[in-house]
């Protein structure tokens, strides 16, 4: 009987190997990986700075509809240099079920990590003015506790300071148990969503240009049903980057580790179980699938 490993790297996938010829060099992946997740995060976060700062988006749904549009633009920046991983948590599913060599799992998070903080600079830059504003009206001191309302627009928190308010009644809303949970449901569910959308065995998954568009819409999907609980953050880089963004710019540990502690349990940690055990579960049922149904 083959072991979990050997069936799961038995499957066809489209840049899980371990031959070196057929990886992209590693310069070019990490330059991939980087502007990939540039992208994902100047859009993605740069409307969550639209909505909490200046109000410009109505409702969670237009939120959530801009981060499919910087994912959909991500992946396809990433794509054909570095396969577009543009998450840690994706990375680590391909190199535990895929073959995707460890040696690249440190430098891909590096390149994505960095992508994501230059983005929230970026960001920064741009909108400094208008927080100092929004802080003012709000009676907020940054560093302060409740600064995390002007904070949420770089990294997350539990609950949603923007739904449920920055209280002690709010945090009892949602424990850490609930926001390590639900980051580990929704990045589970990114995963079998990405695994459905580009694995080799799924002989009705779409063209690769179809693919990222999918797993956009997934990414708002879940964006949209768990946002209020922690934001949804889904991937270590998109909240890491951008932390260290708002680490420096005064928020200090209402950034890190955040008002309640928990920031890497929650925001690293849950995503990367979630990743693999989303990923892990798909590749399981296509390895059910019949013979005939493995071929394109």
């Amino acid at each position: 009987m083959k072991s979990a490993r050997q069936l799961f790297r038995s499957l066809d996938r489209p840049l899980a190997t371990d031959q070196q010829d057929e990886l992209p060099p590693l310069r070019d992946a990490l330059t991939g990986e980087f502007l990939g997740t540039f992208v994902m995060v100047f859009f993605g976060i740069g409307v969550v700075h639209a909505a909490v700062i200046s109000g410009a988006q109505i409702g969670l749904w237009q939120v959530a509809a801009v981060w499919a549009v910087g994912v959909t633009l991500g992946i396809y920046t990433a794509a054909s240099l570095s396969g577009a991983h543009i998450n840690p948590a994706i990375t680590c599913v391909v190199a535990v079920y895929d073959g995707f060599p460890w040696r690249r799992v440190i430098p891909y998070w590096s390149a994505q990590v960095a992508g994501a903080a230059f983005a929230g600079l970026v960001l920064y830059i741009l909108y400094a003015n208008a927080i100092t504003g929004f802080e003012q009206q709000h009676d907020l001191v940054r560093g302060e506790p409740g600064s995390q309302l002007s904070a949420m627009i770089y990294g997350e928190y539990f609950p949603n300071p923007a739904v449920f308010g920055t209280t002690a009644e709010a945090f009892g809303k949602v424990d850490i148990k609930i926001g390590f949970a639900t980051e580990m449901v929704g990045t589970a569910m990114l995963a079998f969503i990405v695994s459905v959308v580009t694995h080799g065995r799924n002989y009705a998954r779409p063209q690769s240009a179809g693919a990222a568009v999918a797993i956009g819409v997934g990414v708002a999907a879940i964006i949209s049903v768990l946002a209020p609980l922690s934001q949804a953050g889904l991937n270590p880089a998109r909240d890491f980057g951008p932390r260290l963004i708002a680490f420096f710019a005064g928020w200090d540990t209402i950034a890190i580790p955040g008002p309640r502690g928990g920031w890497f349990v929650v925001y690293i940690l849950a995503p990367i179980i979630g990743a693999l055990i989303g990923g892990g579960i798909y590749r399981y049922a296509a390895s059910r699938l019949p013979a005939e149904k493995n071929s394109d």
